[in-house]
């Protein structure tokens, strides 16, 4: 029974620090003697007591929500951007040697990226071009967590957030823009405007008749108004009325 005994207690112990099963979107990093020599799994997995370690890790998308960062945008205005973050392990054995923290040092970058691709441009940009600046951002995490044997599947702004005093402040800046544009459309009109009449008098000027009609025609608009008296210099047509 104590021979048994003592048969078993090693085996437990064999079972417990060499016999892994891993699920099939796990890895194994295996280490022997301290350096790395494969990656495995998934299924069942046997390491070499004391000699072998390993590291797991998990190949699924992850999802990682970047904290709102203050941004100051190219127009100088100050927002609170956040966003979410997809990425899965392309590479474990590059997730695992070459960066300490795969997951902090992704979301750190995230932080950085979000940050320095938004001050690049104007809250119209933030507000209007949300697909545009994901795939910006999307294109540069992707490339410098490519090392680590990282990809970034997918990056969403979530909330762009403004300062209420800003908000004020922008508003009273769209109704000077809305004022500008309406005084400059008025003056282009009485621009216009005024090359027509201009035209006009220049063919009046070469054909008198044609100042004639337009005084006739003003007699006829005003022929039912009876309660003004309105004096109306019609030069030369008098003289032409009455043959002299």
């Amino acid at each position: 029974m104590e021979f048994l005994f003592v048969l078993i207690i090693p085996i437990i112990f064999f079972i417990a620090t060499s016999v892994r099963v891993m699920r099939e979107y796990e890895r194994g990093i295996i280490y022997t003697l301290g350096r790395y020599t494969h990656t495995t799994g998934p299924g069942l997995i046997i390491l070499i007591p004391l000699v072998q370690q390993m590291v797991t890790v998990d190949l699924r998308i992850r999802t990682e929500d970047v904290p709102p960062q203050d941004v100051i945008s190219k127009d100088n205005i100050s927002v609170r951007v956040s966003a979410v973050v997809y990425y899965r392990v392309v590479d474990p054995a590059d997730a695992i040697n070459k960066v300490e923290n795969f997951y902090q040092a992704t979301s750190e970058l995230a932080q950085t990226t979000l940050r320095s691709v938004l001050g690049k441009h104007e809250l119209d940009d933030m507000l209007s071009k949300r697909d545009d600046l994901n795939g910006d951002v999307q294109i540069i995490l992707d490339k410098a967590t490519e090392g680590w044997g990282i990809k970034i599947t997918n990056v969403e702004l979530k909330n762009i957030d403004i300062d209420p005093s800003m908000i004020r402040a922008i508003a009273k800046q769209a109704e000077a823009e809305r004022d500008r544009r309406a005084k400059i459309i008025n003056a282009e009109g009485e621009f216009q405007a005024a090359k027509q009449l201009d035209e006009a008098a220049k063919i009046m000027a070469n054909r008198p008749e044609t100042m004639q009609l337009r005084y006739l025609a003003a007699l006829q608009e005003i022929a039912g108004d009876r309660t003004n008296t309105i004096i109306l210099p019609i030069p030369d047509i008098l003289g032409k009325l009455v043959g002299k």
